[in-house]
Parts: structure tokens; sequence; C-alpha cells
């Protein structure tokens, strides 16, 4: 297929890029004020927003979205004006003529039912409350008028007037912080290039923060609930060695004022690269023995590198939305390969490949410019489709590439076709193949990764190896004599990993007792997470694992070793009855249970323990906290009726995930004429939206 050819098919397949924004695309909106009151208990926002804007070409109306405002007032260069309110714009009537300049001020309230989240205000604790935003996919349109097309970029300058026991950030710099004789305090925010409506963002909680700065002289902020200050450095380690990495291997200085990282309760994603102020969800707020198992790492390295794919520059439609996800995917495997090495890397790689080439067999698999593609093709497809990319033009060339692409492009919108130009003018070559094999095509070209992976990584082509073998059907002996060999032979954990999930059941009692017997934890972990009945002559190694500074570990073993011994359960319960593990309290979850569930043991206590068990589905713990909760009380004693009316609740969480979760379980335990009655009786003590989805389900 001929480069033009392919060129054509860009325009024919994927024609929005063409048409983005053909009315609105005569008004360029310069610049915007926005001044923002907020009452919490009636999730109301009062605001103004002052926009600047040049008329390239003569319209008699322009446009912003609004969703479900009211207007106070709207004036255009200092004048009232005519406008329309449609539930979703407002509409401005006017003739404007070209090459004129002007002003819109938009006098407003909201109450918006997305996008803004009021956070611990249905409980009874005490400064635990938060506001924040969430803009991509949601709309900043709910709480400003706003454009909801990212092809619009304005520089914000934000205002936020709120209670003063709070902290506030958004957007850009803090250029002042007023104390009102209300007892509230105005904040004031300085942006100075411009960005899309979606990345408006702004946080409001109890908060201190700590500050470190780039080698490049950018100031850092990084955000923590006070009783959290032991946590920061495990949250945020190699903050500052991944910024000073992204800002020399991108090749262009980070774009913004500043960078700020703010944890947040009950977030609906991992994170959002809101421009200079990502928000993050608080479940990766953590201490040294969680760093282990789950930590901070790749969602800080990804939302940082959006600050330059996505925020600096932004795909014009979602047809190109790998420019910003599979970069940012692709980035924070550098910075984690800077930091953890090469073996780390392409064992990450490789993970994602098999997954898509399960995806791509079953005939599933996704091109990367399909709009509608799953996070999976647009975050590790794309991610793929770089580390090839410059496998095959070279270092030099793709670094030139990204450079003048960010450069040529800055603070503007970007199609994949700009990227490829950049691209191929830096490395003189055609991009047919790419274009047809990455971009085009929905399969996934497996035998070039396994290429690659082989080439790169001592351990993967061992281990491909070592996979061949199978073939040729090596008896049982043999077969783990080869296993034995290489796993004593390499140095890599992932490898020695991968060989104990594949092949755990060949392993003698002799090796497993080598495999306890070493110090990685990882390699520790996976032997008992592949571990189904723990024999009598192996129990003393395993009880080994209950002291190991993992809380993944702690936790499969207590349970599974409860579970193969239960003369040894009250020691085991012992042993780790201080233990809370991750923030989701995983370890102090599943030994409640346990507790209440070992006959005699504290028996004075097993109230005590169902209680605080009990109590973890209220919706003052986390969501992550209270599914565990729901689910360990459902499949072993119950949920007591305030279970059931904080099921109901979870029922309407704005997190989609949480909120199916706890849908499902409804419509499960509804099928038990117990529950069903006890249901019934309580729909007096919900609130109305409950009250109507339960009698709904009845």
């Amino acid at each position: 297929m001929t480069r033009n050819l392919l060129l054509l098919l860009f325009f024919i397949v994927f024609p929005k890029a063409t048409l983005i924004a053909q009315i609105q695309g005569e008004v360029d909106f310069e610049s915007a004020k926005i001044s923002l009151e907020i009452a919490p208990v009636e999730k109301k926002i009062s605001g103004t927003v002052a926009y600047n804007f040049k008329v390239l070409n003569a319209v008699d109306s322009i446009f912003l979205d609004a969703k479900q405002m009211k207007f106070v007032s709207v004036h255009c260069n200092g004048k009232k004006i005519k406008y329309k309110n449609s539930g979703e714009q407002i509409i401005i009537y006017k003739k404007f003529k070209k090459g004129s300049d002007h002003s819109l001020t938009i006098q407003y309230t909201a109450i918006p039912e997305q996008t803004v989240y009021f956070v611990g205000y249905d409980d009874v604790v005490q400064g635990n409350e938060q506001i924040w935003t969430q803009g991509q996919g949601k709309y900043s349109s709910h709480w400003v008028p706003s454009f909801d097309d990212v092809n619009e970029k304005v520089e914000f300058d934000i205002t936020i007037t709120f209670d003063a026991r709070y902290h506030i950030i958004s957007n850009g710099k803090l250029i002042a912080s007023t104390p009102n004789n209300n007892q509230t305090t105005t904040w004031s925010f300085d942006m100075q290039k411009p960005m899309s409506s979606y990345l408006l963002a702004f946080a409001i909680g109890n908060y201190t923060k700590d500050t470190i700065q780039s080698t490049s002289g950018i100031p850092i902020e990084l955000y923590h609930y006070p009783q959290d200050s032991l946590k920061v450095e495990p949250t945020y380690r190699f903050t500052k060695t991944m910024f000073d990495f992204l800002e020399t291997e991108i090749g262009v200085p980070y774009p913004w004022q500043n960078y700020k990282q703010i944890p947040v309760k009950d977030f609906l994603y991992a994170g959002m690269e809101n421009t200079t102020a990502t928000i993050f969800s608080d479940a990766f707020v953590i201490d040294s023995v969680a760093f282990t198992d789950k930590n901070y790492v790749n969602v800080n390295a990804h939302e940082l590198a959006h600050q330059w794919f996505g925020d600096m520059i932004t795909a014009v439609d979602g047809n190109h939305h790998w420019l910003q996800e599979g970069f940012a995917t692709y980035y924070a495997l550098l910075a984690e390969k800077e930091i953890f090495g090469d073996d780390y890397f392409y064992w990450k790689l490789y993970e994602t490949a098999e997954q898509l080439y399960v995806l791509s067999e079953e005939g599933k698999g996704e091109a990367l410019m399909n709009a509608k593609a799953s996070s999976l093709t647009f975050y590790q497809k794309g991610a793929w489709a770089l580390v090839l990319l410059r496998n095959e033009i070279g270092e030099k060339a793709f670094k030139n590439g990204i450079k003048n692409y960010l450069e040529k492009y800055k603070f503007k919108n970007v199609t994949t076709q700009n990227f490829i130009f950049e691209m191929e003018q830096a490395s003189g070559m055609d991009f047919s193949n790419f274009t047809s094999e990455w971009l085009i095509s929905t399969r996934f070209p497996i035998s070039k990764v396994i290429s690659f992976l082989t080439i790169n990584a001592k351990s993967l082509a061992s281990y491909f190896e070592l996979k061949e073998t199978e073939q040729k059907k090596l008896d049982e002996h043999e077969q783990l004599k080869l296993i034995e060999d290489i796993y004593h032979e390499t140095r890599s954990t992932a490898l020695k990993r991968q060989l104990i999930l594949d092949y755990f059941p060949l392993f003698s009692e002799d090796f497993v007792l080598k495999i306890i017997a070493s110090k990685d934890l990882q390699i520790r972990q996976a032997l008992l997470l592949s571990t189904e009945q723990i024999s009598e002559n192996l129990r003393g190694a395993y009880e080994s694992l209950l002291s190991d500074k993992s809380y993944i570990t702690v936790e499969a073993a207590l349970f599974k070793l409860w579970a193969s011994f239960p003369e040894h359960q009250k020691k085991y319960l012992d042993n780790t009855q201080a233990v809370i593990g991750f923030p989701d309290k995983n370890v102090r979850l599943i030994w409640l249970t346990l507790a209440i569930a070992t006959p005699n043991y504290n028996g004075l206590k097993t109230k005590e323990y169902f209680d605080e068990l009990s109590a973890y589905t209220n919706s003052e713990f986390s969501i992550e906290t209270r599914q565990t909760a729901f689910s360990y009380l459902h499949q072993t004693l119950g949920l007591t009726d305030t279970n059931l009316k904080d099921l109901a609740k979870a029922a309407m969480h704005h997190s989609w995930q949480f909120r199916k979760f706890a849908r499902n379980l409804i419509e499960e335990i509804l099928k038990d004429t117990d529950y069903k009655n006890r249901f019934t009786a309580l729909i007096t003590t919900l609130n109305l939206e409950e009250q109507r989805y339960i009698k709904s389900k009845l």
C-alpha cells in the first residue's frame, strides 16, 4: 500500500479530525478568569467567569457549554446581552465583526450532577470532608461555562472562596491566599499558558504539603493528609528522579510554572493529569512496607508524562487518543526502567504483550486509531508502537522527532499525522509499514514483539526457550531439572517468579524450601500465591512468611496457614493481630473475619470483632475497604440492617465500579426472602434516591 493511499485512508476512515468545531472555530477564546464560591451542604457553586475572545471570522452568535446552569447575568463588553439557555449550552446572540476583540462575563449558579464530587459530608467524621473535580470524560461545563471541545484552549485563572479551615489547590501558581471577615479564605491561582477545559481542576480538603524542586528549578508540591506525614516519602518516592529523567528524556523543558500532586478519597481512577495539578487516589498513600507490592511510581510517572502529552499538546479527538495515553504509558515505563532496571522494563512489556496477543487471537484486537478502542489498546498497544518505532529508527532520530513534534505543536492540538510527519522528517524514513501495522491493523504483531524481547532481555530469551521445550514432551524429572537449572543460573527476579507461577506443581519439597529460604520478597510471595494446600513438612517454612515485609504475603499466608492447620489457628491470629495492611485494610479485614470464625478465639471479644468488621461498610471508609467488608460479611456472617443501609447508599456512589458492585450484591441478596423482607422494612429509613432504587429491585 503506498504512502499516499494510506494518508487518504486516514481521512476517509477517521474524518472527524478535519471537521472539529466548524462553528466555534470562528472565535478564539484566549483567556478566562473564574471566580467561585462553593456551598458544600447544598452542593452548589456560585460563580463568575470572564472571557476575552477574538473573532476570526464574522459570526452572529457564539456558544459555551454549560450543563443545567442558571444565569444571573450575562454581559458582553460590559453591557447586558441577549442569550439563550438550552440546558446544555449558553448561546450569545450578537453580530461580531472579523478581527474584533471582546469580553464576555457570565454570572451563574450550578448544582453539578457530575464532575464535582463532595466527599465526607454524609458521615459523622469531622475534618475528612473533600471537594474535588474530574473533568476528562465528565466535562468541566458542569461547574463552569466552558468548552467540551478539547480544541478550544484557554489560559484560565481561578479564584475560589471557601471555609478557611480547608486548603485549596487548583491549576497554576498560587498568587494569593486572602482571609475574609466571614471565616472564609479566597485562594487565587494564575496560569500563564492555555489548556483545554477538561483539564481544569480544583481540590479542597484538609491538607498539608511538602515541597521539593526539580533540577531545572520547577517547584513540586506533594500534598498529604496531616496524619500521613510518615507516608510522604514512600508515597512520593522517586518523584524528583522521574521528573528530572522525563525532562531529559523528552528533550523539552516541563512546560508549566509548577507541579502539584493531590490525593483524594474515592477517586474515579488511579490518577488524572489536570494541568499542573494531578489528582490521584489516596489508595496510593502508603507506608514503606506497602511499597513492595503497591506503589504510586507508575501512576506518578504516567500522569507527569501527560503534562507534555495530553496537556501541552492535546489530541484533536478520540481517534487520536493514543497520542496521549500511549505516550504517557511509554514514558512512564521508561521512567520505571531508569529506577528498577532493564529486566523490570522488559518483563512489564512482556506482560502487556501477552494481554494484547490474547485479545488479537480472540478476534477482539483493535486499531490504535479507533476512538472506541479499549484502554488496553490506547495505553499498552500505544506504548508498544513507540517501543518498536524507536527500535526501528534509532534513538537519535526518535528523540529528535519527539522534540520537533512537541515544539511545533506546543499548546496546540495534534493528529496522528502530525506526529508521523515529524518522525518521518527526523528519520528520513517512510512510515507506511508502521501506519499499516500499528495504526490501522487490529492484529498485534506478536512475532516482532517476541523477537525484540528475545534480543534485548536475556531472562526472557531463557524463558521463551524453556517454553519451546514443552513441545518436546520431556518427562517430569527432565523438565524439573531444566527448570531448576534455569532458576539457579538466572539473577532475574521476574524470571524466577514466572517459573514459580508456571511450574509450581512440579516442584519438590526440597526445591520449595530453597525458594522460601530466599530473601527476595517477590519470589517468596509468588510461591505462596501458587500454593493451594500447605503440607505439614513445609508448615514451619511457610510460617516464616507471616513476618515478610509484604501485606499481600501476610494476608495470603495468614489465610492459607489458618485453613491448612486448624490446630494452630490461634497462633497465626496472635502473630498478626496488630497488622492493618494497605490503606484498604486488607490484612485487618481478613484477620477479623478469621478471628470471628475461629472457635474459642478470644470469645469475649467476638462481638467486638464483628462490630469492627461490620463498621467498615460505612461511607467514612474508602470504597476499597467497604467493598471487601461487604464481601466478607456476605460470604460468612451475613449483613446487618446497618450494612444493608450502607449497601443502599453504596448503590448510589459516584464511583461506577463500586456502584456496580453494590447493585450486583443487592440483586444477589434479594434472592433471599429474609433479606428481601428486611430491605422492605428499611425502605423508609433511606433517602428518596435510595428508596426508588431499592423499590425497583424488590
